[in-house]
């Protein structure tokens, strides 16, 4: 038997002011489940993490958290962990006091909350750190204190607003590991929103796409990216968009050839390029004026005519196709020269 959802969100909808930031937005997170929601800046996650906590009122729709319809429920009923991009912490108050916070407020036994701050601190590389204050911190430092510090509450639920987005990348990877340690031994469910969408795949249980208040069904983050559910999927996903008799095809950068002179093909000429870690980047313009990306083993030299060629592609579903993934063609399939 399946165990129920710790969250619900149903045919949610949110209109601040005149505009419909969300639309019909429904999709479900099972205990201990890291879900990522991926999408440019103004799609509305932020929206949406915000209503499911309670700073937004929605239009329609409902919000069930362990089974419990949570309208009405004020912020600190409902038993929701919040993470954003800069970590709010007690700035006058020790590692360890910051961690304790909630749990003392709850009125555990002090010898309990001891061990569970220091059993978060070790998850968390913080154990020697735990007599410092926020501002003898770095700033990954401090997201692990807050992660930390919503966890030792218990909640039910977390939820992670762009929480990486102003870390140096050399310290990412490490937060990536540690955050999601911390998140499994707990048995905490989270929610975890990006517009980067290398971390939104590799965070997540399950990855879904949001683009402009409406949500693509969520799934494995690798048939996430294998079958992009529209065009602008593709788009946000990385692949290259080319035309087709019936309509544009995706192809993955790496996925490209170049020959030149050409050699059949689509004719393209490069437009620049540059060292891209162990390969190169070149960005090309085909005959009929669309930008192209390319991944080579070789730099290009920019001005090269030549053609563009291919194994396979996908077939893309129009924007407003419901519920219909890409499908894998081959180059003969989609009919282009």
């Amino acid at each position: 038997m399946l165990a129920e959802p710790i969250l619900e969100v149903d045919r949610l909808s949110v209109r601040l002011g005149r505009t419909e930031v969300l639309r019909d937005v429904s999709f479900t997170v099972g205990p201990g489940e890291l879900l990522s929601l991926l999408g440019p800046n103004g799609s509305g996650k932020t929206t949406l993490l915000r209503t499911i906590a309670g700073f937004e009122t929605a239009t329609s729709g409902t919000v069930r958290l362990g089974g419990r319809d949570v309208a009405g429920v004020p912020v600190h009923r409902r038993s929701i962990g919040l993470l954003v991009q800069d970590p709010v912490l007690f700035p006058h108050r020790t590692v360890l006091e910051n961690i304790a916070y909630a749990p003392l407020l709850q009125r555990r036994p002090e010898p309990e909350v001891r061990e569970l701050a220091g059993r978060l601190a070790e998850l968390l590389s913080l154990a020697a750190l735990l007599d410092r204050v926020p501002g003898e911190l770095s700033g990954g430092q401090q997201q692990r204190v807050a992660l930390a510090r919503a966890l030792a509450a218990r909640p039910q639920l977390v939820l992670l607003d762009e929480p990486f987005a102003s870390i140096d990348p050399e310290i990412r990877a490490d937060l990536y590991a540690e955050f999601r340690a911390a998140l499994r031994a707990s048995g905490t469910a989270a929610i975890h929103v990006t517009h980067d969408r290398e971390e939104g795949l590799f965070l997540g249980d399950r990855t879904a796409l949001l683009f402009g208040g409406r949500l693509d069904p969520p799934g494995r983050p690798e048939a996430v990216f294998a079958r992009p559910r529209s065009r602008r999927a593709a788009r946000f996903l990385g692949y290259n968009l080319l035309p087709g008799p019936d309509g544009p095809f995706a192809v993955l950068p790496e996925d490209l050839r170049f020959d030149a002179p050409r050699e059949g093909g689509v004719p393209a000429t490069v437009r620049a390029s540059g060292p891209s870690g162990r390969g190169y980047l070149a960005i090309l313009s085909t005959d009929r004026g669309v930008r192209v990306a390319l991944r080579s083993a070789t730099p290009l030299l920019p001005g090269t005519e030549g053609g563009l060629t291919w194994e396979t592609a996908l077939e893309l579903p129009p924007d407003d196709a419901a519920d219909a993934p890409a499908e894998p063609k081959n180059r003969e399939a989609v009919g282009t020269p």
